[in-house]
């Protein structure tokens, strides 16, 4: 990859994913990296659907989260996702800050794939992906 694959999103917080005081439940940080996943995927165009598509589903199997600062009802937070490894499986970094640029929370996800006519799961990253992040697959 020449520069890194990219995605950023802005989430206002809603009601719903807050606590009495108004502080963002802990596990709501993962919906917040699921949107920016979601928006990079559609960007390199092999968003779930033509994942399923093009033979692979791409379960997470190992996630973190660093909670540096909380969240709050109706606050504007900027999501950021950056691919930081593709070859044996998808690694997705995460950077959520608030509107003064501070940083958040922070995380990443791994995703494998699974071949979806054996189960088998995939000990290096179908062909495909490399197509659509215009990269030739290693050897």
């Amino acid at each position: 990859m020449n520069k890194p694959v990219t995605a950023v999103v802005e989430i206002k917080i809603p009601f719903h994913d807050t606590d009495p005081m108004g502080v963002v439940w802990h596990g709501n940080y993962f919906r917040y990296f699921e949107v920016a996943r979601c928006q990079l995927l559609d960007q390199i165009d092999y968003n779930y659907r033509t994942m399923t598509e093009s033979g692979y589903t791409w379960p997470v199997v190992d996630t973190r989260v660093k909670y540096l600062r909380s969240a709050f009802f109706e606050q504007v937070v900027t999501v950021t996702a950056t691919l930081a490894e593709y070859e044996n499986r998808l690694k997705l970094n995460y950077e959520i800050r608030n509107s003064e640029a501070e940083i958040i929370t922070k995380g990443y996800t791994i995703q494998v794939a699974v071949d979806n006519s054996s189960g088998e799961m995939c000990y290096r990253s179908p062909a495909v992906l490399f197509e659509k992040l215009s990269l030739e697959p290693p050897e």
